[in-house]
């Protein structure tokens, strides 16, 4: 009975939060409807909602491609910078010369804008696929090495104690003590990292979309800004928070999952 009463307590409240998120979309639409029609602003400068939607159904082929090339991009991205940011992290909390030698660079390579490097590193790598996923790497891998590096270092002091006490071997401390402490620190690093995936892929994708063929959501969203396409362009701006949005949520349920199995 118990059990029954905090499933429907816990129902309702996915309910009244799922109806508030609808309510404050539809008055955003009604808004946005009222703006256009009370200035009387043109199609080119801003679209009605229902000229954006007829815009998204009739490029829906081209979004389709764009969102499936971001989202590998984005996915294949963040994927490496969850690797690599752990075994830099493992690294950083085994030597403290180490933590001081190279975290300040990974902290000047999060401060320098993407914007900025990203031209850079397609000239070095090619206007390719390939290119779109290394600076989605640089934009993910700062939040995972803050978040592990903080939770492999930060253990509880007693257990340490242990361990010394039973001269346990640092590979073995790292195993059963630190790297146990750390995963919960490894989910919100990812999760924070899941929606800088899809803004790093689009800004790649605005410069490697520059005289080639790829059709992710950055070069659609240049060609059609450079179009004066503002319906489309806004249809791909939705695709674009929408992608996010479901990386966000896929990595936050398989954290969800993870953290549940590591405490069962």
């Amino acid at each position: 009975m118990p059990g029954n009463w905090k499933n429907n307590v816990k129902w309702k409240n996915n309910l009244s939060g799922g109806l508030a998120v609808v309510t404050v979309a539809l008055i955003a639409i009604g808004v946005w409807q009222a703006i256009v029609w009370y200035w009387g602003l043109p199609k080119a400068l801003l679209p009605t909602p229902k000229q954006t939607f007829d815009s998204a159904v009739m490029n829906r082929e081209s979004l389709l491609k764009g969102i499936y090339s971001t989202a590998c991009a984005a996915v294949m991205g963040l994927a490496v910078a969850i690797a690599l940011g752990s075994v830099i992290s493992i690294a950083l909390s085994q030597s403290k010369w180490l933590r001081i030698a190279i975290f300040p660079y990974i902290i000047l390579l999060q401060t320098v804008p993407i914007v900025a490097v990203a031209p850079l590193l397609i000239i070095w790598s090619g206007y390719t696929f390939r290119s779109v996923v290394i600076v989605t790497v640089i934009v993910c891998l700062f939040p995972i090495v803050n978040s592990v590096a903080a939770g492999l270092t930060r253990i509880d002091q007693d257990m340490n104690d242990l361990f010394d006490l039973y001269k346990v071997s640092r590979a073995k401390r790292l195993q059963k003590l630190q790297i146990p402490s750390a995963i919960n620190d490894l989910v919100i690093g990812s999760k924070t990292s899941s929606g800088l995936a899809v803004i790093g892929a689009i800004v790649a994708e605005f410069f490697v979309g520059n005289g080639t063929r790829y059709d992710g959501l950055g070069t659609l969203i240049t060609g059609w800004q450079a179009l004066s396409k503002t319906d489309a362009l806004i249809a791909a701006l939705f695709a674009s928070a929408a992608l996010g949005l479901a990386m966000f949520a896929t990595v936050h349920f398989i954290g969800a999952v993870v953290l549940r199995r590591w405490t069962s």
